[in-house]
């Protein structure tokens, strides 16, 4: 099982002074070379962390793979096409969320996935959808050509130490299967911490997860490389892949 690093939260302590540090490129150079399989970041269209200079340098620079969190209007379209990452993933997005709050809702956005996913392919762009574990979520990428889904564990890990857990993890055990058996590359991520990743680990199928805040957060204590390090072991000693 992969670990892919969202490096957002580098950005929002940055634009927090609006200066130049901490610079993200160079964050994700040291979760690279702590071991990291990917690096993700989010491009909002509020500019909030990321910018589209943030993009074209990672573009430059990253050895690994490099997947854009993006929302589905023409702007975030274009800018994709321009730097060319190696992935796209669709998420939903407004104004006031602190972070995202659910999954993209492709039975709704229909016609749009379909637009903004077509863009993509053409160029050669990887397309996943950030979608809730939901089966007929599922079915709808799947009747739309998308090859790769991320399944929203959100939900898992605000319940995780609660008795909802074990439905919340079923759910997503569940959609896995499914996904599985429709031949869909399945990701995972959204509020994984140390604390809460061995169940989601522990899920055959799940291929890679996305996690940021926890690790970022944790890398103001014992420093990024370690951070990455920690998580990419506890992914190690409980994944079956």
């Amino acid at each position: 099982m992969r670990l892919a690093v969202n490096i957002d939260h580098i950005a929002t302590l940055r634009q927090a002074r609006m200066t130049n540090e901490p610079d993200p490129v160079y964050a994700a150079a040291i979760a690279e070379l702590a071991g990291a399989d990917g690096i993700t970041i989010h491009l909002r269209q509020d500019r909030r962390h990321i910018q589209e200079r943030d993009l074209e340098l990672l573009r430059a620079f990253i050895k690994t793979k490099l997947n854009l969190e993006m929302a589905m209007s023409m702007e975030m379209v274009k800018i994709a096409l321009k730097h060319k990452p190696d992935v796209c993933t669709l998420v939903p997005e407004t104004a006031d969320e602190v972070t995202t709050t659910g999954g993209l809702d492709v039975l709704m956005y229909t016609d749009r996935v379909e637009e903004v996913a077509g863009n993509l392919h053409a160029a050669g762009i990887e397309v996943s959808v950030f979608i809730d574990p939901n089966i007929d979520q599922i079915k709808a990428c799947y009747k739309l050509g998308i090859k790769t889904i991320e399944i929203n564990t959100g939900e898992y890990a605000k319940n995780w130490n609660t008795s909802y857990a074990k439905l919340d993890l079923d759910k997503i055990r569940k959609s896995v299967e499914y996904a599985r058996k429709v031949n869909l590359k399945v990701l995972a991520g959204h509020g994984i911490t140390y604390q809460n990743i061995t169940p989601i680990a522990a899920i055959e199928g799940i291929e890679e997860l996305n996690i940021g805040h926890s690790i970022i957060a944790n890398s103001t204590f014992m420093g990024l490389e370690k951070a990455v390090i920690r998580m990419k072991d506890l992914i190690r000693r409980t994944s079956r892949q």
